[in-house]
């Protein structure tokens, strides 16, 4: 049986998907992912949340990184995946899109009922009084506090981080215009925690749902997989379209080791042929 026709009997089967969308979803948009095909790092891990907070070198490396890799990451749009799954939610076919990416893509694509389990890195958030403020701004206050640094060229790298390396030390990170605090991007670092309001909103889809379907994502970070883990136990049925192993591949029903793009693309030809005859 063909792949596109067993991926599509499973969403017939299945009206109230929880899709579960990795980093393999903007890839196609130009957006670098973290893992190889058995699911290890790539690259050097992202930082660590203790280490942000805790060490003023870590923010002026990470942020230096970021103010080279914004540009593009900022600019980056929603590929054919993204436009599938949004087609998907448009036919009543999704329950709720759980995305693991914090570029808001799906979001742009047209996709509605979306959680960032990670957040977004479009804002910025300040760990002193909460203030939220776009990344957008920031920007432009990292050049003006940093004129040396405007135009530096970098390798782009997975979540708006640049492949830079050097002195940081003359680095200027800006403070919190409202009270002064520690600025960092609102996203869950590796090793920080989700927010448990989020992570029970997710459950109370779950509960709601009839199936999970992952996409581009191995599955290797907990805050995901824990929710893959949780429907499986109570007898939901999983598929996955990821190229490579996954964390859950003992769980999965259905497995399609395709691009994303290329096996959801009958959903974007359904839409057409549908515009078509109306």
């Amino acid at each position: 049986m063909a792949t596109d026709t067993r991926l599509a009997e499973f969403m017939a089967a299945h009206r109230r998907l929880l899709l579960l969308t990795g980093a393999g979803c903007s890839t196609d948009s130009g957006i670098p992912d973290y893992r190889d095909a058995d699911g290890q790092w790539k690259r050097t891990p992202p930082v660590d949340y203790r280490a942000f907070m805790a060490d003023a070198a870590v923010r002026r490396r990470y942020w230096a990184r970021s103010l080279a890799g914004w540009p593009r990451f900022g600019q980056a749009r929603p590929n054919a995946t993204h436009h599938a799954l949004a087609a998907l939610e448009a036919a009543g076919g999704v329950e709720l899109l759980l995305t693991q990416n914090v570029d808001g893509l799906h979001q742009r694509a047209g996709s509605r009922s979306v959680i960032d389990l990670h957040g977004r890195l479009d804002e910025v958030r300040c760990m002193g009084c909460e203030a939220r403020s776009p990344r957008e701004a920031l920007q432009q206050r990292l050049l003006n506090a940093n004129p040396a640094w405007a135009g530096l060229q970098a390798a782009q790298a997975p979540d708006g981080d640049a492949d830079l390396e050097g002195d940081f030390s003359g680095f200027a990170v800006p403070d919190c215009t409202a009270c002064g605090g520690l600025l960092k991007p609102d996203v869950v670092f590796f090793g920080e925690n989700v927010p448990r309001e989020r992570v029970a909103a997710v459950h109370a889809h779950l509960q709601r749902a009839d199936a999970v379907l992952v996409v581009g994502s191995s599955l290797m970070v907990y805050s995901g997989f824990r929710f893959v883990d949780a429907a499986a136990r109570a007898g939901l049925p999983v598929a996955a379209v990821n190229l490579g192993r996954t964390r859950a591949d003992a769980l999965l029903s259905l497995k399609i080791e395709q691009p994303c793009a290329q096996a959801l693309a009958f959903l974007l030809d359904g839409m057409r042929t549908a515009a078509k005859t109306q």
